[in-house]
């Protein structure tokens, strides 16, 4: 047994030797990741209406509103088809219920036409 331990001893040192002589590089200072840009996220509060009725004659629209808003005389909306600006319609004193009729000062309509004050 004695000679057992008498063979390890120099194989401990070498061991030890060899991890001693081995520079170990140390980590790269890593930089965190930029941080991603806060995403700002706001109500869309724009009143908006769709067209139920067109008249080409007299150049007006009949707008559907919700129930709970409803928009101010001679206030303007533009009118999007396809989400592209056809028209500008201005809204008169004419209200029953949740529809408004509203003058075309410009472009066209045409019924379920979305119309928006922005």
């Amino acid at each position: 047994m004695k000679w057992f331990a008498i063979l390890l001893l120099p194989i401990f040192g070498l061991m030890i030797s060899g991890c001693a002589w081995h520079k170990h590089k140390p980590a790269a200072a890593s930089t965190p990741p930029p941080a991603a840009p806060r995403m700002i996220v706001t109500p869309d509060t724009s009143l908006g209406a769709k067209v139920v009725l067109y008249n080409d004659v007299g150049r007006y629209v009949v707008l559907s509103f919700p129930v709970d808003r409803m928009p101010q005389v001679n206030q303007i909306f533009y009118v999007y088809r396809g989400g592209l600006k056809v028209g500008e319609v201005k809204i008169s004193s004419w209200q029953r219920d949740n529809f408004v009729v509203a003058d075309i000062v410009s472009g066209e309509a045409q019924k379920d036409d979305d119309v928006r004050s922005e």
